[in-house]
C-alpha cells in the first residue's frame, strides 16, 4: 500500500513514524505547508500530486478540520483512492455525502481513530453488532474535559485553573471550546450511534452542553453527595427508537466512569447478549491515535472497509426522564420541577432531556448535570 498523506501535525508525523519500518505500508506523498525533508516520501503543497498518482492507493486525511479536508477526501474518493481519517468532525458533518460516494465510487472508508484516539473502539464495535442489536453506546469520550474534572475533583483546583493546566500539558488547545462545550463529544457520540444502530442521526436533534460553567463550589457540592462529575455521551437504541445526547453527568462513587483519571477515555456498549463491554485507553496522543490510523491501513489491505451500511436518517427522540442538578435562573419551570436544594443549587424532579436542555437553551450561564444511579 502506498499512502498519500494529508497533513504532517501530531497524528500525520506518528503515522509516517509507525509505517517508516514496514514493508507493506509506505508513506510515499505527504501535502503540507511547512519546509519538511523525509527520506523516503516527497513532500509537497500541492495536493493535485496525490491525486495524479496512480501509485497512490490510499489517503490518510491527518489534517483535522473541515475545510480543506472535505474537499481533499471528496476529490481522493471521487479519484478512486481508499480513505482513512481521524476527522471525527469530518466524518460526522458529512456522513450522509462521504459513504456513499465511497461506496459509489467502489473505495474503502475507515475512520477507527476518529472515537477514542488510541482505543480501537469503533472497530471492536462493529464486531459485536455482527453478531447482536446494540442498545446502548457512550461514556467519556473526551480526555480534555475528564482532566479538568479530574482536577477539580482529586486536586480542588477551580475549572480556570484545571483547564490552564491542561493548555500547559497539551491536553488542551489555546481556544478550547470544541472540547470544553462538548462540541467533541458530540460528534463521537453522533458517529459511534450511526455505526451501533444502523442509521444516520439527525444532528440537530442530538442536544449537547459542556462543563465550561462548572465551578468549584459544585464540585464541592457533588462530592459531599458522593458523585463525581463526568461529561458523559449516550446513544440509545429501544424499540426502534433513538435517543442521544452529551451532558455532564454526576457518577456515584464506585461506578466505572468515576475513577477514570487523567485525560483517559472510558466507552462502553450494551449489547443484548454480551451486556456492557467498556474500552479504557488513551483518547488522544501521537502514537496512540497513530497506531488505529495505521492499524486501518492494515485492515484495508485485508479487505475490511467502512463498519456497516449507510443507514437512513432518523431524529434522536430524548424523552429519557432523568434527574438533573440545576444552578442557575429559578424561574416558574425550574421551581415547577424542584425536588430538593443543594445548597444554591437545584436538584430536579424527573424531567426529559429534551425538556431539559429545552430550558438551558434559555438560560445559557446555568449549568446542568444528570444525576445518575448507575453506570451505563
Amino acid at each position: 500500500m502506498k499512502i498519500g498523506l494529508l497533513g504532517f501535525g501530531v497524528v500525520g508525523r506518528g503515522v509516517y513514524d509507525i509505517t517508516a519500518n514496514m514493508d507493506d505500508i509506505q508513506v510515499a506523498k505527504v501535502v503540507c505547508l511547512e519546509d519538511v525533508t523525509l527520506p523516503d516520501a516527497e513532500v509537497t503543497k500541492d495536493f493535485q500530486s496525490v491525486l495524479n498518482d496512480t501509485t497512490i492507493d490510499t489517503v490518510v486525511e491527518a489534517m483535522g478540520g473541515l475545510h480543506p479536508a472535505y474537499e481533499f477526501v471528496r476529490a481522493a474518493i471521487e479519484a478512486g483512492k481508499n480513505i482513512v481519517t481521524s476527522n471525527k468532525a469530518l466524518v460526522c458533518t458529512f456522513y450522509d455525502e462521504l459513504l456513499p460516494l465511497a461506496e459509489k465510487m467502489g473505495v474503502q472508508f475507515r475512520c477507527t481513530a476518529a472515537v477514542g484516539g488510541g482505543i480501537g473502539w469503533l472497530s471492536e464495535l462493529e464486531r459485536s453488532r455482527r453478531i447482536q442489536p446494540i442498545e446502548q453506546v457512550g461514556g467519556i469520550m473526551n480526555g480534555t474535559c475528564n482532566y479538568i474534572l479530574d482536577s477539580m475533583t482529586r486536586l480542588g483546583l477551580g475549572y480556570e485553573e484545571a483547564l490552564k493546566q491542561a493548555q500547559s500539558l497539551g491536553y488542551a488547545e489555546a481556544k478550547p471550546a470544541t472540547d470544553v462545550e462538548g462540541i467533541d463529544t458530540w460528534h463521537k457520540v453522533i458517529l459511534s450511534s450511526n455505526i451501533a444502530f444502523g442509521v444516520s442521526l439527525d444532528s440537530a436533534t442530538v442536544p449537547v452542553t459542556g462543563i465550561s460553567k462548572i465551578t468549584a463550589a459544585d464540585v464541592a457540592a457533588f462530592t459531599a453527595h458522593g458523585y463525581t462529575c463526568k461529561l458523559i455521551s449516550t446513544g440509545k437504541c429501544e424499540d426502534g427508537k433513538y435517543s442521544a445526547y452529551v451532558q455532564p453527568t454526576l457518577v456515584p462513587a464506585g461506578q466505572p466512569e468515576a475513577a477514570v483519571p487523567s485525560n483517559y477515555n472510558l466507552i462502553s456498549l450494551v449489547g443484548k447478549y454480551s451486556g456492557r463491554m467498556s474500552f479504557f485507553g488513551q483518547g488522544a496522543g501521537r502514537y496512540p491515535t497513530a497506531y488505529n490510523v495505521v492499524q486501518d491501513c492494515a485492515d484495508l489491505l485485508s479487505g475490511k472497509g467502512f463498519y456497516c451500511a449507510y443507514g437512513e436518517k432518523v431524529a434522536a427522540v430524548n424523552d429519557d426522564e432523568l434527574i438533573f442538578y440545576v444552578r442557575g435562573n429559578k424561574d416558574a419551570w425550574l421551581e415547577e420541577n424542584v425536588s430538593e436544594y443543594w445548597g444554591e443549587a437545584v436538584v430536579t424532579k424527573p424531567v426529559s432531556v429534551s425538556a431539559m436542555h429545552g430550558w438551558l437553551k434559555n438560560n445559557p450561564d446555568a449549568f446542568i448535570a444528570a444525576i445518575a444511579r448507575n453506570s451505563l
